[in-house]
């Protein structure tokens, strides 16, 4: 993955506005995944190392669903259901935030990069090596 010169930050949250947070980016590039949960939650996937995440508030509103492997950690605000970020299986180290929770309409910013997480197992070493 190549990185951009600058860093951008952007600031998102929830829907109902309990939860809120600021990601520094220093590469505009997302997957769109679609093993089961990414599917129905429509997440498209801006994997940044922890230190450029910054929850701002709504710590106590978020709540946490696991499965399978119980490695990643789906955090989402119970109050209205939203999942803006998570600890992501694949970079475990990292925040994974959903671009859609992003305050602006910045998609077309970032290039979307597919992948199959449908077959996770076969394809994790594409993701894990390119960051």
């Amino acid at each position: 993955m190549s990185k951009n010169q600058d860093l951008v930050t952007y600031t998102g949250g929830c829907h109902c506005g309990a939860v809120r947070f600021q990601v520094t980016v220093d590469r505009h590039e997302v997957y769109n995944c679609n093993c089961s949960i990414c599917r129905k939650k429509g997440f498209l996937h801006l994997i940044v190392p922890s230190e450029q995440f910054t929850l701002l508030r709504g710590e106590e509103v978020l709540t946490t669903y696991t499965f399978n492997t119980g490695v990643a950690k789906h955090t989402f605000c119970r109050i209205c259901g939203i999942h803006s970020f998570y600890r992501p299986r694949s970079h475990p180290h990292c925040l994974d935030v959903n671009i859609r929770c992003l305050d602006e309409d910045i998609i077309s910013r970032f290039k979307i990069i597919s992948f199959d997480g449908a077959n996770w197992e076969e394809n994790a070493e594409k993701i894990q090596n390119n960051f």
